[in-house]
C-alpha cells in the first residue's frame, strides 16, 4: 500500500516545500537557527528536523518541527559505522520525501549530499567550518577528509560558506568550483533580541568575558595562562568562562585542569545557561582565543550585537568576526602572551575608547551580521526550487 503521507520529489515541488533540517545535535537547530526555522514556518513550509535524540527535542517540536531521530555519532571513524549512517540518512530521505534538505555540521553536509543524491533530492549545505580531519591535510585522516568533502560536494549548488579561508580552501582544493560557493555571515544574530545594551558603571576590574563549549581548541587554557600572565604583569581583571563541560568528549580540557583553574581568583566558570545576554551586557569585553576549525563563531556576532569590542585571534572565522583596532583587537594563536598584551591594551585604552569599540561592533553587525540576511539568502534558494 502507497504511503499516503509519501511525495515523490521528481515530481517538483509547487508552493509551500517539505523541508528536512539536519545537524549533529538539536542544540545546533536551536541556539543557531531558530531565527530561520520561524522563517521558514511563517513562509508556510513543513519542516521536519533529522537530528540524533536529545533533551532538545521537545524544543524543537514547540518551534513547529517534527522531529525524527538519527542514530550518529558526531565524532565516530569507524569505516562500517559511517557508511550505516550514510544508509540511514538514505533510508531517512526516502521515507520522509522531501523537496530539499538544508544540512549544518560536517557529516551531515556530507552523508546528507550522498545519501540524496540518487533519490533525487536536491541539498543546501552550510559548511560551519571544515573540521579538524580536513586540517590535518598531511595525514591519512586529512586525506580521507578531503575524499569525502569533494565526493559529497560534487556538483551540489550552492553551497553556503561562512568564512574567506573556508571558501578559498575549498576551490584550492577543487573540492568546489566559484559557481557553487556563496557566502553567508556565518548564522547571522537576531540583532533585535541581541540589542546593543550599555556598559556597567566603571568598575575597580575589567571585566572579560569568554562564550564556549570547554573544548581545547577553543582556547581556554590559553585565556587562562594569560591571566596568570597578566598578574604577574601586576594588571587586574576578571575573567568569566561561560560554557559547558562534557567529559564523554574527548577534545574537552581535562577535567582535573578545569578543576585546578576554579580555584584560580578572579577566573569564574559558569556552565551553559539559557540566555547569555545578561552576561554579554555585564562584560566589558568578549574573548575568543580560537584554534577551533570555525565558520564564524556565534558568540562574537552576539558581542557585536551588543556593542562590545572583542579580543580573538588571527584565526579564520574569528579574524572575520572583527575590524583590528576598529571593533576589536586580534592576538595570535595558541600564544598566551600574546593574548595578554592584547587583553592589557584593552585594559589599557580606558572605558571611552572600548565605548566606542563596541559602538563601532554594533553598527558592523547591523551591516553584515544580521540573521535576515541569512534569512533572505535561504528564501531565494527555496524560491528557485519552487519556480522549478
Amino acid at each position: 500500500m502507497t504511503d499516503p503521507t509519501h511525495r515523490s520529489p521528481s515530481c517538483g515541488p509547487r508552493g509551500p516545500l517539505r523541508i528536512v533540517l539536519t545537524a549533529n545535535t538539536g542544540f545546533n537547530l536551536v541556539n543557531f537557527r531558530a531565527g530561520l526555522i520561524a522563517a521558514l514556518l511563517a513562509d508556510g513550509h513543513e519542516l521536519v528536523a533529522l537530528v540524533p535524540p536529545s533533551i532538545h527535542d521537545g524544543e524543537i517540536a514547540a518551534m513547529g518541527c517534527r522531529v525524527v531521530p538519527l542514530k550518529m555519532d558526531a565524532r565516530g571513524l569507524n569505516p562500517l559505522s559511517e557508511i550505516a549512517l550514510i544508509w540511514r540518512m538514505r533510508l531517512a530521505f526516502r521515507r520522509l520525501a522531501p523537496d530539499v534538505v538544508l544540512s549544518w555540521t560536517i557529516k551531515n553536509n556530507l552523508y546528507g549530499a550522498l545519501a540524496a543524491r540518487p533519490l533525487g533530492i536536491p541539498v543546501v549545505p552550510n559548511v560551519t567550518g571544515l573540521g579538524t580531519a580536513f586540517a590535518r591535510r598531511g595525514s591519512m585522516l586529512g586525506w580521507v577528509a578531503g575524499r569525502l568533502y569533494k565526493r559529497g560536494l560534487k556538483g551540489v549548488a550552492p553551497v553556503f560558506v561562512q568564512n574567506a579561508n573556508d571558501a578559498e580552501l575549498l576551490l584550492d582544493g577543487g573540492f568546489l568550483t566559484a559557481g557553487q560557493i556563496k557566502s553567508l555571515p556565518g548564522s547571522g544574530v537576531d540583532l533585535v533580541r541581541f540589542a546593543q545594551a550599555p556598559f556597567a558603571p566603571s568598575r575597580a576590574q575589567v571585566r572579560f568575558l569568554m562564550i564556549a563549549r570547554l573544548l581545547r581548541d577553543k582556547g581556554v587554557a590559553d585565556l587562562v595562562e594569560a591571566l596568570r600572565i597578566m598578574r604577574r604583569w601586576d594588571v587586574e581583571a576578571h575573567v568569566t568562562v561561560l560554557g559547558a563541560f562534557d567529559d564523554r568528549d574527548a577534545g574537552m580540557v581535562a577535567a582535573r585542569d578545569l578543576e585546578s583553574w576554579r580555584r584560580i581568583d578572579g577566573l569564574e566558570f559558569i556552565a551553559h545557561v539559557a540566555d547569555v545576554r545578561p552576561y554579554l551586557a555585564d562584560a566589558d569585553c568578549i574573548v575568543l582565543p580560537s584554534y577551533y576549525a570555525e565558520g564564524l563563531p556565534r558568540s562574537l556576532l552576539e558581542a557585536a550585537a551588543t556593542g562590545r569590542p572583542i579580543i580573538t585571534t588571527d584565526h579564520p572565522g574569528c579574524r572575520d568576526a572583527i575590524v583590528p583596532g576598529q571593533t576589536g583587537l586580534l592576538c595570535r594563536v595558541r600564544d598566551p602572551n600574546d593574548l595578554a598584551r592584547a587583553m592589557t591594551e584593552m585594559i589599557g585604552i580606558g572605558p571611552p575608547a572600548r565605548i566606542d569599540m563596541g559602538n563601532a561592533a554594533r553598527r558592523r553587525a547591523e551591516q553584515f551580521f544580521d540573521e535576515r540576511l541569512v534569512i533572505a539568502a535561504y528564501r531565494r534558494e527555496l524560491a528557485d526550487l519552487s519556480e522549478d
